[in-house]
């Protein structure tokens, strides 16, 4: 627990615990004895009074000014208020029994209520700490400084005087402070507090570095490539500031609530002390009554508990790479049930790999050939084949057939590499091969060596998630560029159960118009993208997810929730802290509303007394606090 509590929390604990001892002593004693009757006398009950007095201000001193601070303010009706006038009130009721030589009752109540406020308290800031923990660990991706390159020495400012195209030098144990490229060195970062993955990744000369990761074993030398302002590091820290600004609609009408309902209850105290009291003439009566009423009604269990749940949600979620944007997201994306997707670089690796080479017996001869033809060029298909093979031959002259292929030409050799109509307008038989992907064909001096089919390979989790998801009774649709062929394939290797294809990018927004006008009004659409060139569409839809946005400046600014890992596991992850939050918020204020209703009753009826009244507040508010701190607990992305 220690870890979570601040020094001021710590010397709060001790406070607690003292006052807490002592009020179990004193009670103790004067249940036993009756310490006013010990005593003796017209006076005797000032010696209970004293004693409870003593702890009443060493417990309750804050909230006495709190609440003195506010009312200055104009800021009368709230927690600190309901507790100073209830216990106050209970004191001021006990003086005047003890005055009229009646049995002393009050001044423990009094004490009690604002202990198990204080304990209250206690709780909460203890779990805000737990959450906050996870939520910190982002921030304490921001660095201190940044070693900038300037007249061949290492000179050490503040990363927003380091302007782009500089060289800055990442020394091992400092935290990358701007975003670049590797110039010089070889190293391993340490993405965790960035992306929550604890598996650390290689870098090199050519490699990008983000800002915010942390240098483990050698020197390395960046030139920047962002100014610190439009830094990943800076976008994230943004983000996370300020997702308590985006409340849910949950905690925007508890506010409210309690607005209007502490006046009220306020006011009826009143009336229940007043008018009965006026007509039976049982005035000690009726003012304990209205006391216990005041105590009871006090809405400190829904208007703590109720923030803490989203706040615990919020860090649960960071805590895993998360980062949604504020409880409102959450709260919209814990009723999403119409998810679509993105294709490539969501549900695919976003890059094209060699599958197959047919046949296969001639898999190296048909890779030279083929990374012969296609050496020089940048295209991603061309990327995948030299990926393949190191083996091009030089000397040959290349001419790019448009919408076609490369034709390779030295002295009598030549070589075709390029689709069916490549071969065909040369008069190379080829036989068709119908192949989900892109077949690359080849041949040599007018025959037709083979072929080589490139996939954009399915994320390994892709189909995992899927199921997940229509586990949950969602629908699942992928909206793709790819040919109909293609987008069959991938819909039926992942159980995605709708998909569109040979879609521009301004189709996919008109075909995500067109899922929100088919949808019911309870139903929420959201859209999964890799935040590169689906910001349209992740502002439309009621949830925008950006996958491994990290990198991605439309991913930060447009979507509500970014999965930092590139990792769709934390997908239904998400789903399911999203699913316990709202539960807990639920459950919250459901107990608090029935407890408190029928306690409040009973109070204005005569039928509990003040320790019952406790309970209603302090007690109920404990309970909502530590039911609020579940939805911060451990959780297994394979969990179905």
């Amino acid at each position: 627990m220690k870890e979570y509590l601040s020094k001021k929390q710590k010397k709060q604990l001790v406070r607690i615990l003292v006052t807490l001892a002592a009020f179990i002593v004193v009670f103790a004693v004067d249940k036993a004895i009756d310490l006013a009757a010990s005593a003796g006398g017209r006076y005797g009950w000032l010696l209970p009074f004293g004693l409870y007095l003593a702890i009443y201000v060493a417990i309750g001193y804050d909230v006495l000014a709190r609440a003195a601070k506010n009312i200055a303010h104009g800021q009368v009706f709230d927690e600190n208020f309901l507790m100073c006038v209830a216990t106050l009130g209970a004191f001021a009721l006990a003086i005047y029994r003890g005055v009229a030589g009646l049995s002393i009752e009050g001044f423990d109540e009094a004490c009690a209520v604002l202990l198990f406020y204080q304990i209250g308290e206690f709780f909460q800031h203890y779990a805000v700490g737990k959450s906050r923990k996870d939520i910190s660990a982002l921030m304490d991706i921001r660095p201190d400084s940044a070693n900038v390159l300037r007249d061949g020495e290492a000179i050490g400012v503040s990363p927003d005087e380091v302007e782009v195209d500089e060289l800055i030098v990442v020394y091992p144990g400092e935290k990358v402070p701007l975003d670049g490229v590797c110039v010089s060195g070889a190293s391993t970062l340490d993405a965790k507090a960035l992306t929550g993955e604890s598996l650390p990744r290689e870098v090199g000369v050519g490699d990008s570095v983000l800002s915010g990761t942390v240098n483990l074993t050698s020197t390395l030398t960046l030139k920047v490539e962002k100014a610190y302002g439009e830094s990943t590091v800076s976008k994230i820290l943004d983000l996370v500031e300020n997702a308590s600004e985006k409340k849910s609609h949950t905690e925007n009408f508890i506010t409210k609530f309690a607005k209007y309902y502490t006046p009220i209850v306020v006011f009826a105290a009143l009336a229940l002390a007043v008018i009965p009291g006026a007509v039976t003439g049982e005035w000690a009566q009726w003012v304990y009554r209205a006391l216990s009423f005041l105590v009871v009604s006090c809405p400190c269990a829904l208007v703590i508990s109720i923030p803490l749940s989203f706040f615990a949600g919020i860090g649960a979620a960071s805590r895993y790479g998360i980062l949604i944007k504020g409880s409102s997201y959450l709260e919209q994306f814990e009723k999403a049930n119409i998810f679509v997707f993105d294709k490539t670089g969501t549900l695919t690796k976003g890059n094209f790999e060699v599958t197959s080479v047919l046949p296969e017996e001639r898999r190296q001869q048909i890779l030279r050939l083929a990374a012969t033809a296609e050496r020089d060029s940048s295209h991603p298909i061309a990327r995948s084949i030299l990926s393949c093979c190191d083996e091009a031959e030089d000397g040959y002259t290349l001419t790019n057939e448009a919408g076609m292929g490369v034709i390779a030409r030295r002295g009598e050799d030549e070589i075709l590499c390029g689709n069916i109509k490549l071969m065909s307008a040369h008069g190379v038989r080829a036989e068709q091969v119908d192949a989900t992907g892109t077949v690359v064909y080849v041949a040599k001096n007018g025959v037709a060596v083979g072929c080589i089919v490139i996939e954009d390979a399915l994320k390994p989790a892709a189909a995992d998630v899927i199921g997940q998801l229509n586990a949950m009774g969602a629908q699942t649709v992928m909206l793709t560029g790819d040919s109909p062929e293609v987008a069959a394939h991938i819909a039926s290797a992942t159980g995605i159960s709708r998909f569109k294809a040979s879609l521009l990018p301004a189709d996919k927004v008109s075909a995500v118009e067109e899922l929100l006008r088919d949808k019911s009004p309870r139903d929420k659409l959201c859209f999964v993208g890799d935040g590169i060139n689906d910001a349209p569409v992740l502002m439309r839809s009621d949830i925008g997810v950006a996958m491994g946005g990290i990198g991605s400046d439309a991913a930060i600014e447009a979507s509500d929730i970014v999965l930092m890992q590139d990792d769709l596991k934390t997908l239904p992850l998400a789903k399911r802290i999203a699913k316990k939050t709202m539960a807990v918020v639920t459950q919250n204020i459901a107990f608090s509303l029935i407890v408190k209703v029928a306690i409040l009753v009973l109070s204005a009826l005569g039928l509990t007394n003040m320790w019952i009244a406790v309970f209603g507040d302090v007690g109920v508010a404990v309970l909502a606090i530590l039911n609020a701190m579940r939805v911060n607990t451990k959780y297994d992305k394979k969990k179905d």
